[in-house]
């Protein structure tokens, strides 16, 4: 299968089905063109399937059964590393409504840990702690980052009912325990979701010049985002995106989270009732793409909707 995005979108129209996504203030329309009906490949077992275009095996007349492919790591499977990413995306911004109420803290050892099941048990003690020295309800999303030198460190959303503590970084490294940590608010930001998974995905470009990480092959690209340092000065710093994803193991589960957390909320819907829908938000991001293989051509819109950077240019 051929993907193309092209320069010009195409959109649907009328009584053409659209899936709406709402997951907080952001609304995400996909509309698919027309479906390839001519499923050639049928699932058998996790490991196993059948093409229903062969011929089955001659002697034995039955079909020929083929070994799926395993990748040696997500970067190899893109399409899994982008639902995983779009999965955490989507828990976010659906749970995070007032940036007031939420902390993102990262949690880092001061040795080079690089065992995810000790990752992922340190953790959790770790919230044990923090909900018995806070005494206050709060819902949690977290997401494992492997390093280029190999350690790996923890960022986790905590989610408040109420305006978020000062939690000091000194008191949260004691509750931690295992090295250092930071705690950062995000009052200036309005896609919760794409700031923080920017974090997963994408790699520091100063990491791979020092030589800590070793080279990213294949075409990149470079994004620039504007930052301040602790003194508020303004800096650019520049990112390889999707640079960091060859570092997770094969199905390794990035996100993990608390059971009060929300689920974005997918409905099907006629392409008028979707444009009414979306209608006090600011269009923000959108691409179409075009897929064709021997027999068959389809497009596939996106697009995504802010209401809450809409508000904010009212006041």
């Amino acid at each position: 299968m051929k993907v193309e995005k092209l320069d010009d979108n195409y959109r649907p129209h009328g009584r053409e089905l659209v899936r709406v996504k709402t997951a907080g203030h952001i609304k995400e329309l996909m509309w698919i063109e027309k479906r390839n009906n001519q499923m050639y490949i049928r699932k058998i077992s996790a490991d196993e399937y059948i093409d229903l275009r062969e011929e089955p095996n001659p002697d034995t007349g039955e079909p020929i059964l083929h070994k799926f492919k395993r990748t040696e790591n997500r970067a190899e499977n893109k399409a899994g590393v982008a639902k995983s990413l779009a999965l955490g995306r989507d828990l976010i911004n659906t749970n995070v409504t007032d940036v007031s109420r939420c902390r993102w803290i990262t949690l880092t050892y001061a040795e080079n840990m690089q065992d995810t099941k000790r990752l992922y048990e340190d953790f959790k003690n770790f919230n044990k702690r923090l909900r018995y020295h806070l005494n206050e309800k709060y819902e949690y999303i977290v997401a494992m980052e492997p390093q280029g030198r190999g350690a790996w460190h923890a960022h986790m959303l905590a989610l408040f009912d109420k305006k978020a503590p000062y939690i000091p970084n000194a008191e949260l490294a004691d509750i931690w325990g295992q090295g250092f940590v930071t705690v950062k608010k995000l009052d200036d930001v309005d896609n919760v979701g794409a700031y923080l998974t920017a974090y997963l995905g994408d790699l520091d470009l100063s990491e791979v010049e020092s030589g800590n990480v070793e080279p990213v092959t294949g075409y990149h690209e470079i994004k620039v985002v504007d930052t301040t340092d602790e003194n508020g000065k303004l800096l650019q710093k520049k990112y390889i995106k999707g640079g960091r994803l060859h570092m997770y193991p094969p199905k390794f589960n990035i996100f993990r989270y608390s059971r009060g957390i929300k689920k974005p909320i997918v409905e099907l819907m006629s392409a008028e009732k979707a444009e009414k829908k979306v209608r006090a938000g600011t269009l923000t991001f959108e691409k179409t793409l075009k897929l064709t293989n021997n027999e068959f051509q389809t497009h596939i819109n996106y697009r995504y909707y802010n209401s809450k950077r809409e508000l904010c240019q009212d006041k």
